[in-house]
């Protein structure tokens, strides 16, 4: 029962952020709850080290290696200013920016794009004159709804694809996921121009292209991103071809990062500097979650709750709600051991990807990615997005979000 009022305290902290004149991040709260339950003894070490679900930390580190770089050799940044110079109005800009992030982030996970994504997103504001908050909201938004469709888009996503049992991932969420989310990521434009309409209508002041400041770097990242593809591309065709190898999410995000940590000299350096904080936070909540599971509260509410708990319709309304409160990674890791115990199918599962990720356009706490994305602004800029600015906009689009996933898979499992 300790592992319970541990939990809430979790929970809440994770909800206010703030404790008198202490202020918490998210990391922290969760490794005082890992720490907590370890210390009453809820959980042996011994438990408490197999609870650490190494992939899905291997998985993080390999692509945040791959984002750092991209970002350290300002690779990134020059790929951007490619990009979006021909966005000659802000009517462009942002379509490039929910679109083109948001398909990235399908590729090198949400939270490494928020974390590279917010000064490229910055810098576009002070070269083109306009409204940060504007490509603030949209690169949140991208990041969110574009992750949706892939399995290494969220580490909640990931989490689904490793102890769901999908065999073919990448094929099963485009199949479900790929359509309502290129849907989704024109709405969120569309939304986003409703609410800032005076705004879209101004031009932007030209910019000049960003020079790559670190070319060797730069030539190893290329490698990591083709190395990055042809892994997914060929995990496939292995599947499809039913030879007996499998290609684990692990492999390809450790071997897309190889050329950076073998062969920069700046490898040291990349590795310091990758978003330790959500590695730590991933492998406290692997050791709470294990400690409240093993109370067996969870599954005796489960038995005796009159809800179906399979509904695509339920996984998605609960999704969406628990996550404001407990954020989505957690909610994922609390419900998939009930779902897959309950039997739910592969619709499930991706009713409960789509519905934790989609979580994250409704507030600033519905997703880690957001409050990456707020903090890296406040810090280079001091600019900020209130909890007002963005839940005026994130109410409206996660409502259609919701409704547009929920009606696509309810055709797909017909």
């Amino acid at each position: 029962m300790l592992s319970l009022i541990v939990l809430a305290v979790v929970f809440i902290l994770i909800a206010v952020r703030r404790v008198g004149f202490v202020r918490f991040r998210i990391w922290q709260v969760m490794l005082l709850g890992a720490l907590g339950v370890l210390a009453t003894g809820q959980i042996s070490f011994p438990d408490a080290a197999r609870s650490v679900n190494t992939d899905v930390i291997l998985f993080l580190f390999g692509v945040f290696v791959v984002g750092q770089a991209l970002e350290e050799s300002g690779y990134l940044a020059y790929l951007a200013s490619l990009f979006f110079k021909k966005a000659g109005t802000l009517n462009a800009l942002v379509l490039y920016i929910i679109f083109g992030m948001g398909l990235l982030s399908a590729l090198l996970m949400n939270d490494t794009l928020a974390i590279v994504g917010t000064p490229v997103a910055l810098s576009l504001s002070r070269k083109t004159n306009t409204s940060p908050k504007i490509l603030l909201l949209a690169l949140a938004f991208a990041v969110t709804t574009g992750s949706v469709m892939s399995p290494i888009g969220n580490p909640q996503n990931l989490l689904v694809a490793i102890h769901g049992g999908i065999a073919n991932p990448f094929v099963t969420f485009l199949r479900f996921l790929f359509l309502p989310t290129l849907l989704n990521l024109l709405l969120a434009y569309g939304i986003l121009r409703l609410f800032h309409k005076e705004e879209f209508r101004s031009r932007l002041a030209s910019h000049p292209p960003e020079a790559i400041t670190d070319v060797g770097l730069a030539r190893l990242v290329r490698i990591s991103l083709v190395l990055l593809i042809v892994m997914i591309l060929l995990k496939i065709v292995i599947v499809f071809a039913g030879w007996p190898v499998d290609i684990e999410l692990t492999y390809i995000a450790l071997i897309a990062a190889l050329p950076v940590i073998l062969f920069s000299r700046r490898r040291f350096e990349m590795i310091r500097h990758i978003d330790w904080h959500t590695l730590i936070f991933f492998a406290a909540m692997f050791v709470l979650m294990a400690s409240v599971w093993n109370t067996g509260y969870f599954q005796r509410v489960t038995a005796s709750l009159q809800v179906n708990l399979t509904a695509n319709g339920q996984i998605m309304l609960v999704s969406v709600l628990l996550s404001q409160l407990i954020s989505n990674v957690p909610l994922v890791a609390l419900y998939l051991p009930v779902l897959t115990g309950l039997g739910g199918s592969v619709g499930n599962l991706m009713a409960l990807a789509a519905g934790s990720t989609i979580a994250g356009n409704l507030t600033i706490l519905g997703a880690a990615s957001n409050v990456i994305i707020i903090q890296n602004a406040e810090k280079s800029r001091d600019i900020t997005l209130t909890f007002w600015d963005f839940i005026r906009v994130g109410l409206p689009l996660t409502v259609i979000n919701v409704i547009v996933y929920w009606l696509f898979l309810s055709l797909a499992v017909r």
